[in-house]
Protein backbone atom coordinates (compact mmCIF):
# COMPACT_ATOMS: atom_id res chain seq x y z
CA UNK A 1 0.00 0.00 0.00
CA UNK A 2 0.96 3.58 -1.22
CA UNK A 3 2.23 6.12 1.60
CA UNK A 4 -0.20 8.86 1.84
CA UNK A 5 2.85 11.10 0.52
CA UNK A 6 2.85 9.10 -2.89
CA UNK A 7 -1.04 9.11 -3.10
CA UNK A 8 -0.69 12.60 -2.88
CA UNK A 9 -3.49 14.11 -1.40
CA UNK A 10 -4.51 17.92 -2.20
CA UNK A 11 -7.49 20.13 -0.54
CA UNK A 12 -10.04 21.27 -3.67
CA UNK A 13 -12.82 23.84 -3.19
CA UNK A 14 -15.55 25.17 -5.44
CA UNK A 15 -17.51 28.48 -4.75
CA UNK A 16 -20.75 28.86 -6.26
CA UNK A 17 -23.66 31.09 -5.94
CA UNK A 18 -25.81 28.87 -3.43
CA UNK A 19 -23.14 26.61 -2.38
CA UNK A 20 -19.19 25.87 -1.21
CA UNK A 21 -18.45 22.42 -1.91
CA UNK A 22 -14.61 21.06 -0.87
CA UNK A 23 -12.79 17.67 -0.88
CA UNK A 24 -9.91 16.42 0.19
CA UNK A 25 -9.19 13.41 -2.25
CA UNK A 26 -5.39 11.36 -3.33
CA UNK A 27 -4.84 11.13 -7.08
CA UNK A 28 -6.42 7.91 -7.24
CA UNK A 29 -9.68 9.70 -6.78
CA UNK A 30 -10.51 8.53 -3.28
CA UNK A 31 -12.17 11.40 -1.09
CA UNK A 32 -10.96 11.38 2.40
CA UNK A 33 -13.70 14.18 3.29
CA UNK A 34 -16.14 15.72 1.73
CA UNK A 35 -18.48 18.84 2.94
CA UNK A 36 -20.83 21.24 1.20
CA UNK A 37 -21.87 24.50 3.14
CA UNK A 38 -24.52 27.38 1.95
CA UNK A 39 -22.34 30.29 0.45
CA UNK A 40 -22.84 33.40 2.56
CA UNK A 41 -23.23 37.12 0.29
CA UNK A 42 -20.29 39.24 -0.20
CA UNK A 43 -16.89 38.71 1.57
CA UNK A 44 -18.07 36.72 4.31
CA UNK A 45 -18.17 33.63 1.84
CA UNK A 46 -14.44 33.79 2.18
CA UNK A 47 -14.59 32.98 5.97
CA UNK A 48 -17.03 30.46 5.09
CA UNK A 49 -13.98 29.04 3.04
CA UNK A 50 -11.57 28.97 5.42
CA UNK A 51 -13.69 27.58 8.19
CA UNK A 52 -14.76 25.02 5.74
CA UNK A 53 -11.09 23.62 5.04
CA UNK A 54 -10.60 23.66 8.75
CA UNK A 55 -13.71 21.65 9.32
CA UNK A 56 -12.25 19.30 6.43
CA UNK A 57 -8.43 18.92 7.48
CA UNK A 58 -9.96 18.06 11.00
CA UNK A 59 -11.90 15.23 9.86
CA UNK A 60 -8.89 13.39 7.75
CA UNK A 61 -6.23 11.29 9.48
CA UNK A 62 -3.27 12.61 10.61
CA UNK A 63 -1.30 10.89 7.28
CA UNK A 64 -3.43 12.17 5.15
CA UNK A 65 -2.75 15.61 6.59
CA UNK A 66 0.92 14.99 6.72
CA UNK A 67 1.23 14.47 3.40
CA UNK A 68 -1.33 17.43 1.97
CA UNK A 69 0.72 20.37 0.40
CA UNK A 70 -1.30 21.49 -2.08
CA UNK A 71 -4.71 23.15 -2.73
CA UNK A 72 -6.97 24.80 -4.74
CA UNK A 73 -10.11 27.06 -4.35
CA UNK A 74 -12.60 27.58 -7.89
CA UNK A 75 -13.72 30.87 -7.69
CA UNK A 76 -16.93 32.46 -9.38
CA UNK A 77 -17.23 36.01 -11.37
CA UNK A 78 -13.59 37.74 -12.49
CA UNK A 79 -10.68 36.04 -10.94
CA UNK A 80 -7.28 37.29 -11.72
CA UNK A 81 -4.97 34.13 -10.36
CA UNK A 82 -1.61 35.81 -10.83
CA UNK A 83 -2.11 38.46 -8.52
CA UNK A 84 -4.20 35.99 -6.62
CA UNK A 85 -7.08 38.54 -6.32
CA UNK A 86 -11.49 37.65 -6.45
CA UNK A 87 -12.14 40.52 -8.52
CA UNK A 88 -15.61 40.54 -9.08
CA UNK A 89 -18.44 38.39 -8.87
CA UNK A 90 -22.18 39.92 -9.06
CA UNK A 91 -24.22 36.58 -7.90
CA UNK A 92 -22.33 36.68 -4.32
CA UNK A 93 -21.44 40.35 -4.18
CA UNK A 94 -17.86 40.70 -3.82
CA UNK A 95 -14.58 42.93 -5.43
CA UNK A 96 -11.54 43.35 -5.50
CA UNK A 97 -10.72 40.74 -3.02
CA UNK A 98 -6.81 40.14 -2.20
CA UNK A 99 -7.02 36.34 -1.17
CA UNK A 100 -3.14 36.87 -1.38
CA UNK A 101 -1.59 34.27 1.38
CA UNK A 102 -4.79 34.12 3.40
CA UNK A 103 -5.48 30.28 2.81
CA UNK A 104 -1.58 29.47 2.85
CA UNK A 105 -0.94 31.11 6.36
CA UNK A 106 -4.13 29.61 7.67
CA UNK A 107 -3.23 25.84 6.59
CA UNK A 108 0.05 25.64 5.78
CA UNK A 109 0.48 24.92 2.40
CA UNK A 110 0.41 26.51 -1.11
CA UNK A 111 -3.00 27.63 -1.94
CA UNK A 112 -3.96 28.36 -5.78
CA UNK A 113 -7.21 30.52 -6.86
CA UNK A 114 -8.59 30.08 -9.93
CA UNK A 115 -11.40 30.80 -11.87
CA UNK A 116 -14.43 28.29 -11.45
CA UNK A 117 -15.89 27.21 -14.86
CA UNK A 118 -12.31 27.21 -16.36
CA UNK A 119 -11.17 24.77 -13.89
CA UNK A 120 -14.81 22.60 -14.64
CA UNK A 121 -14.26 22.97 -18.39
CA UNK A 122 -10.65 22.21 -18.30
CA UNK A 123 -11.91 19.22 -16.13
CA UNK A 124 -14.79 18.01 -19.22
CA UNK A 125 -12.40 18.53 -22.33
CA UNK A 126 -9.21 16.70 -20.43
CA UNK A 127 -10.83 14.18 -18.26
CA UNK A 128 -14.69 14.24 -19.36
CA UNK A 129 -16.86 14.33 -22.02
CA UNK A 130 -14.87 17.06 -24.19
CA UNK A 131 -12.17 14.01 -24.06
CA UNK A 132 -10.73 13.50 -27.42
CA UNK A 133 -12.23 16.57 -29.39
CA UNK A 134 -9.85 19.65 -29.91
CA UNK A 135 -12.35 22.38 -30.11
CA UNK A 136 -14.63 22.37 -27.54
CA UNK A 137 -17.58 24.78 -25.91
CA UNK A 138 -18.38 23.65 -22.01
CA UNK A 139 -21.38 25.26 -20.68
CA UNK A 140 -21.91 25.41 -17.24
CA UNK A 141 -25.58 26.25 -15.89
CA UNK A 142 -26.48 26.75 -12.66
CA UNK A 143 -27.32 30.06 -10.12
CA UNK A 144 -25.29 31.72 -12.94
CA UNK A 145 -24.36 30.75 -16.72
CA UNK A 146 -20.71 30.79 -17.88
CA UNK A 147 -17.97 28.26 -19.48
CA UNK A 148 -15.01 27.37 -20.82
CA UNK A 149 -13.77 27.09 -24.70
CA UNK A 150 -10.53 24.85 -26.14
CA UNK A 151 -9.78 25.50 -29.91
CA UNK A 152 -7.27 24.15 -31.74
CA UNK A 153 -6.03 21.90 -28.62
CA UNK A 154 -5.65 24.88 -26.58
CA UNK A 155 -7.63 26.28 -23.10
CA UNK A 156 -8.82 29.92 -24.78
CA UNK A 157 -7.87 32.13 -21.61
CA UNK A 158 -9.24 35.92 -22.86
CA UNK A 159 -7.51 39.25 -22.22
CA UNK A 160 -8.95 38.90 -18.76
CA UNK A 161 -7.00 35.24 -18.05
CA UNK A 162 -10.65 33.59 -18.91
CA UNK A 163 -13.03 33.67 -21.81
CA UNK A 164 -16.85 32.26 -21.32
CA UNK A 165 -19.04 34.58 -19.70
CA UNK A 166 -22.28 33.27 -21.70
CA UNK A 167 -24.43 34.02 -18.98
CA UNK A 168 -23.89 37.69 -19.68
CA UNK A 169 -24.33 37.80 -23.50
CA UNK A 170 -27.59 39.82 -24.13
CA UNK A 171 -30.27 38.11 -25.96
CA UNK A 172 -33.97 39.91 -25.01
CA UNK A 173 -33.84 43.70 -25.68
CA UNK A 174 -37.11 43.65 -23.15
CA UNK A 175 -36.07 41.32 -20.91
CA UNK A 176 -35.28 41.58 -17.09
CA UNK A 177 -32.11 43.81 -15.88
CA UNK A 178 -29.20 41.40 -15.33
CA UNK A 179 -26.91 41.23 -12.09
CA UNK A 180 -24.25 42.62 -14.40
CA UNK A 181 -26.40 45.97 -15.15
CA UNK A 182 -27.53 45.04 -18.46
CA UNK A 183 -30.72 44.31 -19.97
CA UNK A 184 -32.30 40.62 -21.25
CA UNK A 185 -28.89 39.07 -20.41
CA UNK A 186 -28.57 35.05 -20.95
CA UNK A 187 -28.80 34.39 -17.02
CA UNK A 188 -32.07 36.35 -17.10
CA UNK A 189 -33.75 33.65 -18.45
CA UNK A 190 -31.84 29.98 -18.91
CA UNK A 191 -30.19 30.09 -14.76
CA UNK A 192 -31.56 28.08 -12.73
CA UNK A 193 -32.80 31.25 -10.02
CA UNK A 194 -34.64 32.24 -13.51
CA UNK A 195 -36.20 29.41 -14.40
CA UNK A 196 -37.60 28.78 -11.12
CA UNK A 197 -38.46 32.21 -10.95
CA UNK A 198 -40.44 32.34 -14.92
CA UNK A 199 -42.38 29.64 -13.37
CA UNK A 200 -44.02 30.92 -10.37
CA UNK A 201 -44.44 33.71 -12.36
CA UNK A 202 -46.47 31.83 -14.48
CA UNK A 203 -48.80 29.91 -12.18
CA UNK A 204 -48.57 31.47 -8.72
CA UNK A 205 -47.26 28.53 -7.43
CA UNK A 206 -43.62 28.36 -5.57
CA UNK A 207 -41.65 24.80 -7.38
CA UNK A 208 -38.45 23.63 -5.44
CA UNK A 209 -35.85 25.11 -8.49
CA UNK A 210 -35.55 24.78 -11.96
CA UNK A 211 -34.31 20.91 -11.77
CA UNK A 212 -38.33 20.21 -11.02
CA UNK A 213 -39.39 22.10 -14.03
CA UNK A 214 -37.43 20.28 -15.84
CA UNK A 215 -39.21 17.55 -14.27
CA UNK A 216 -42.78 18.45 -15.13
CA UNK A 217 -42.48 19.33 -18.57
CA UNK A 218 -44.29 16.28 -19.94
CA UNK A 219 -47.32 17.10 -18.09
CA UNK A 220 -47.52 20.62 -17.06
CA UNK A 221 -47.66 23.09 -20.23
CA UNK A 222 -46.47 26.25 -18.12
CA UNK A 223 -43.55 24.03 -17.33
CA UNK A 224 -42.81 23.31 -20.92
CA UNK A 225 -43.29 26.97 -21.79
CA UNK A 226 -40.45 28.31 -19.17
CA UNK A 227 -37.96 25.41 -20.35
CA UNK A 228 -38.65 26.24 -23.90
CA UNK A 229 -37.73 29.99 -23.49
CA UNK A 230 -34.88 28.93 -21.13
CA UNK A 231 -33.69 26.79 -24.09
CA UNK A 232 -34.13 29.35 -26.90
CA UNK A 233 -32.20 32.16 -25.03
CA UNK A 234 -29.28 29.84 -24.54
CA UNK A 235 -29.19 29.04 -27.91
CA UNK A 236 -29.66 32.58 -28.67
CA UNK A 237 -26.53 33.17 -27.25
CA UNK A 238 -24.35 30.59 -28.04
CA UNK A 239 -25.26 31.03 -31.76
CA UNK A 240 -22.42 33.61 -32.31
CA UNK A 241 -19.81 31.30 -30.33
CA UNK A 242 -20.84 28.67 -32.16
CA UNK A 243 -20.43 30.43 -35.96
CA UNK A 244 -17.17 32.02 -35.03
CA UNK A 245 -15.30 29.04 -33.45
CA UNK A 246 -17.27 26.02 -34.89
CA UNK A 247 -16.90 23.65 -31.84
CA UNK A 248 -17.30 19.87 -32.25
CA UNK A 249 -18.90 19.54 -29.09
CA UNK A 250 -20.66 21.29 -26.63
CA UNK A 251 -20.56 20.06 -22.89
CA UNK A 252 -23.05 20.88 -20.79
CA UNK A 253 -22.23 20.78 -17.19
CA UNK A 254 -23.10 22.22 -13.64
CA UNK A 255 -26.33 22.02 -11.50
CA UNK A 256 -28.26 21.64 -14.27
CA UNK A 257 -26.82 19.11 -16.34
CA UNK A 258 -28.91 16.36 -15.20
CA UNK A 259 -32.09 17.80 -16.51
CA UNK A 260 -31.33 14.89 -18.99
CA UNK A 261 -33.26 14.62 -22.69
CA UNK A 262 -35.25 17.73 -22.35
CA UNK A 263 -32.03 19.70 -22.42
CA UNK A 264 -29.55 18.39 -24.23
CA UNK A 265 -32.02 17.18 -27.51
CA UNK A 266 -34.35 20.41 -26.87
CA UNK A 267 -30.75 22.50 -27.61
CA UNK A 268 -29.50 20.46 -30.13
CA UNK A 269 -32.62 20.89 -31.74
CA UNK A 270 -33.31 24.12 -31.25
CA UNK A 271 -29.22 25.22 -33.12
CA UNK A 272 -30.05 22.78 -36.09
CA UNK A 273 -32.88 25.32 -36.86
CA UNK A 274 -30.52 28.82 -36.16
CA UNK A 275 -27.17 27.41 -37.71
CA UNK A 276 -26.27 28.48 -40.93
CA UNK A 277 -23.06 28.48 -42.86
CA UNK A 278 -20.95 26.08 -39.60
CA UNK A 279 -21.29 22.74 -38.78
CA UNK A 280 -24.04 22.25 -36.06
CA UNK A 281 -22.22 20.64 -32.91
CA UNK A 282 -23.19 17.22 -31.53
CA UNK A 283 -24.48 18.48 -27.59
CA UNK A 284 -23.48 15.93 -24.78
CA UNK A 285 -23.95 15.95 -20.54
CA UNK A 286 -20.99 16.76 -18.79
CA UNK A 287 -19.75 13.21 -17.13
CA UNK A 288 -18.65 15.02 -13.87
CA UNK A 289 -21.72 17.46 -13.26
CA UNK A 290 -21.66 19.61 -10.60
CA UNK A 291 -18.50 17.94 -9.62
CA UNK A 292 -16.51 19.28 -12.26
CA UNK A 293 -15.60 22.27 -10.07
CA UNK A 294 -13.85 19.35 -7.61
CA UNK A 295 -12.16 17.72 -10.26
CA UNK A 296 -10.73 20.45 -11.76
CA UNK A 297 -9.82 22.26 -9.00
CA UNK A 298 -8.15 19.19 -7.16
CA UNK A 299 -5.99 18.47 -10.75
CA UNK A 300 -5.38 22.27 -10.97
CA UNK A 301 -3.82 21.71 -7.55
CA UNK A 302 -1.47 18.95 -8.28
CA UNK A 303 -0.35 20.53 -11.65
CA UNK A 304 0.20 23.85 -10.97
CA UNK A 305 -1.62 25.03 -14.36
CA UNK A 306 -3.94 24.42 -16.95
CA UNK A 307 -2.45 22.31 -19.93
Amino acid sequence: MRAAEELDPVLAMDVGGTTIKAEISDSDGRIAAAATVPTPHGERAFDAMAELGDRLLAEVSSATRAGLRRGAIALPGIVDAARSVAVFSSNIGWRDVKVGSRFQDRWGFPVLIEHDVAVAGWAEWRLGAGRGADDVLVVNLGTGISGALTVGGRLVRGGAGQAGEYGHIPVRRDGRRCSCGNIGCVETVASGPSIARAYGERTGRDIDGAEAVFAAVSGDAQARAVIDDAIDALADGLLGVVHAVCPQRIVIGGGLAGAGPVLIDGLHARLERLVRVAPVPEVVAGAFGARAGLVGAARYARLGGLA
